[in-house]
């Protein structure tokens, strides 16, 4: 009888410390906040997974690139995506593209963010994208070709879902050759890290 009590109370100490080591991993996982001029979306960023295009994404925050940048591109049931054009619509300059971890098992879900890049599966450089739908389509299935690829999930939003949904239902159309520019400019008015 002492010996299965005895039994219990390891098993529940080894799960407790697994909870534990489950937390203060969450706990560490960067976050960032991104105020907008419709309101504050937070995001958990997954350095384990994506350790590439965490580093890169954070060194544009760092560098407050991201500030003054809009989202220049709204598709109401697809994903909302920023961080490369000023309000007047100028390409920002970047640094050198990364390489794509879309392998990582992490998928392009409702609320997660990934990198936007060119047919060239390793184009990313700094403009990003929060999904809006389950876009399966953008998932990594294999290396053989530039849509196969897929795009890199780095992280999910963990506050203000409500914000990038108020987003994601702005009213869009052609500005400078572009189409799904908002009529209504979104602004990225700052972004930092906040742990």
């Amino acid at each position: 009888m002492k010996r299965r009590h005895f039994l219990k109370l390891k098993l529940g100490l080894a799960a407790g410390l697994l909870s534990i080591a489950t937390f203060a991993q969450a706990a560490e996982n960067p976050k960032v906040l991104i105020n907008t001029s419709e309101g504050a979306i937070m995001l958990e960023l997954y350095p384990e997974k994506a350790p590439k295009t965490v580093e890169n994404f954070l060194g544009y925050v760092n560098d407050r690139f991201y500030d003054g940048t809009i989202f220049h591109r709204v598709i109401g049931n697809f994903m909302i995506q920023g961080g490369g054009f000023d309000e007047k619509m100028n390409k920002k300059l970047t640094k050198a593209p990364i390489l794509n971890e879309a392998d990582n098992g992490l998928r392009n879900r409702i609320g997660t963010i990934a990198m936007a890049r060119t047919n060239d599966p390793h184009s990313a450089t700094a403009q990003f994208f929060i999904n809006v739908s389950q876009n399966t389509f953008l998932d990594h299935k294999e290396k053989s070709s530039s849509q196969a690829w897929g795009y890199t999930v780095f992280g999910k939003v963990i506050k203000g879902m409500s914000v990038v949904n108020k987003i994601r239902q702005t009213r869009t159309g052609f500005k400078n050759g572009m189409a799904d520019v908002p009529t209504q400019t979104i602004k990225i008015l700052k972004v930092r890290q906040v742990n």
